[in-house]
């Protein structure tokens, strides 16, 4: 009888071993799931949800004075801007929070919408120069990069930004499916989210 108990005994203990070993792994595994969740995530980084157009002319002139100003000298160009604006989300500016109990990613924070890169053309017209007031390499670098910043300037007025905010559900959608890839679920019920997307949502 005593032996009988003992292997009774031995049975249970090793019955709650093997489930204790089986909890720890089930739960390490889940802890690896959210990391390489939050991995994948971040590896996306910027979502581009708009793009806007842009023509522009921008009036380039520069005056330099010589001989105790008794001299001028100046070079002035026409500059026809032809650009195109990303409009969308840094994925890497989200607040995120996994829930390894229910298998779940909250979004804690979600980011506005920006301007994440210009891509412009530049064409020069009436392009002309002084004799002490040539153009340089350098001046067309800072030509590119005032004509990017006139862009980045006529964004803000352009709509598209606003735009861009409509278009939030399907940078939550693009997290959502990266999320139900391996059986998670994400929650976006901490965000505020305006009232016409909460009808899309429904829908």
């Amino acid at each position: 009888m005593e032996a009988f108990l003992g292997i009774i005994i031995g049975a249970l203990a090793s019955l709650g071993v093997v489930t204790y070993f089986k909890a720890v792994k089930k739960k390490s595994l889940v802890n690896e799931q959210s990391v390489l969740l939050l991995d994948k995530i971040k590896k996306v980084c910027k979502f581009i949800t708009v793009e806007g157009d842009f023509a522009e002319i921008y009036q380039y002139e520069d005056v330099k004075e010589r001989f105790l100003k008794m001299v001028s000298s100046k070079k002035k160009a026409l500059v026809v801007i032809k650009a195109k604006a990303h409009i969308g989300y840094d994925l890497s500016k989200i607040t995120l929070k996994p829930d390894t109990a229910n298998k779940t990613i909250i979004i804690e924070h979600f980011p506005q919408p920006e301007v994440l890169s210009i891509e412009t053309n530049l064409n020069y017209y009436d392009k002309s120069e002084g004799l002490f007031n040539k153009f340089e390499a350098s001046d067309l670098t800072g030509l590119n990069q005032e004509a990017k910043q006139h862009i980045l300037d006529k964004v803000p007025e352009s709509g598209l930004i606003q735009v861009a905010q409509k278009e939030a559900l399907e940078t939550i959608f693009l997290i959502e499916h990266i999320v139900e890839t391996i059986g998670w679920r994400l929650d976006y019920t901490a965000l505020n989210i305006s009232e016409s997307v909460a009808k899309k949502i429904e829908a």
